[in-house]
């Protein structure tokens, strides 16, 4: 069973976003046209950076939860995990704008974006001797900015939401795979080369990298659900069957 174990963490973080995909009010599966190329491009990027932190050693993985199925020194799982992960972080972004059609965050979002994108630079370039802390808060710096400079402040009211509500079920799978609850972590970082700062076993950067990993996945799937012509209503909250 422990060689299973990412595999069946990806399998139930995708599970019920999944079966969920079809439910009439929200209609995830009809928006799949733009969502799958979204998650293709980002995965893109993200698989590189990965490989290039692998190889030199920013962190690896335990054979012993792995089917030791490895694409370009990364293991299958490993690359499930860039899909599954934004395919249900997108379904928590949807359902959140059905289900909580205000903007609770809309007044303030330029605000916390430019002071976000200070502190990331800031602690990115005092980190550059560290590939994880410096590499990491400065890309999450730029997806920011690239944002804001695409859309502006729309969707980001939408988007600091979901990644909080997702912060719960991130803390959990995150949580597992740098080894709480399980005798060794599935994912081993090397502390030289990140803050040594842990929420638990997972390091502090983590939170930032998944910023970056949900708002990279939203910016181009905002994008593309434009192209295929999704009926919207007042920035982004879709209309109700």
């Amino acid at each position: 069973m422990e060689k299973y174990l990412y595999l069946i963490i990806n399998l139930l973080t995708i599970s019920v976003p999944l079966i969920r995909s079809f439910e009439p009010r929200i209609n995830y599966a009809k928006k799949w046209k733009a969502l799958f190329p979204a998650m293709g491009l980002t995965a893109a990027v993200f698989i590189i950076w990965d490989h290039f932190f692998t190889e030199i050693g920013v962190w690896g993985f335990n054979s012993t939860y792995l089917l030791d199925v490895f694409i370009f020194s990364l293991p299958l799982e490993e690359w499930m995990f860039f899909f599954t992960v934004p395919f249900a972080c997108i379904f928590i972004y949807e359902v959140l704008n059905y289900f909580v059609p205000k903007d609770y965050f809309k007044n303030f979002s330029q605000p916390l974006t430019l002071t976000l994108i200070a502190v990331f630079i800031l602690v990115g370039f005092w980190n550059l001797d560290k590939w994880y802390t410096g590499l990491n808060f400065l890309f999450a710096a730029a997806v920011l900015t690239a944002h804001l400079g695409v859309f502006g402040t729309k969707h980001l009211g939408r988007f600091y939401l979901a990644y909080l509500v997702h912060l719960v079920p991130f803390l959990i799978v995150n949580g597992i795979l740098t080894g709480s609850w399980i005798e060794e972590p599935i994912v081993w970082y090397n502390n030289a080369e990140n803050l040594g700062i842990r929420l638990g076993t997972i390091p502090l950067e983590d939170t930032v990298y998944s910023m970056s990993l949900l708002l990279m996945n939203i910016s181009i799937y905002e994008m593309l659900l434009k192209k295929v012509n999704h009926p919207v209503i007042n920035e982004n909250l879709y209309v109700k069957s």
